[in-house]
C-alpha cells in the first residue's frame, strides 16, 4: 500500500519540513543547527576537564552527532533564535 505524499519515508530524522516550520528561513535554519552542533561539539570536548561553560544537549537522543543532536533540538523547540532590532539610525538609511 503506497504512503500519502505527506508521510514520506526519509532517513533524515527530524523531517526538513519540520524544522522549516520552526524558523523563518532554511538560512536561519542552517545558521543556527551549525551554531548550536559547535557549541555541543565543543561540551562534548571539554567534558574531561571539568569546566562546565556550555549548555550540554537538551534532548535525549540515540545520536553521537553534534548537528544530529542540534537540529533534534530545534525541531523540540528547546533551542530559538532573535533577530536583533533595528536602531532608528539603521531604519532610517
Amino acid at each position: 500500500m503506497a504512503q500519502p505524499a505527506a508521510q514520506r519515508v526519509t532517513m533524515m530524522y527530524p523531517p526538513i519540513e519540520d524544522l522549516l516550520e520552526k524558523v523563518d528561513s532554511k538560512f536561519t535554519l542552517v545558521s543556527l543547527s551549525a551554531k548550536r552542533g559547535r557549541q555541543i561539539n565543543s561540551y562534548f570536548s571539554q567534558l574531561g576537564e571539568g569546566l562546565g561553560a556550555i549548555v550540554p544537549p537538551q534532548v535525549a537522543s540515540v545520536s553521537r552527532k553534534p548537528l544530529s543532536i542540534a537540529l533534534e533540538e530545534i525541531a523540540a523547540d528547546k533551542i530559538t533564535y532573535g533577530r536583533p532590532e533595528a536602531t532608528e539610525e539603521e531604519a532610517e538609511q
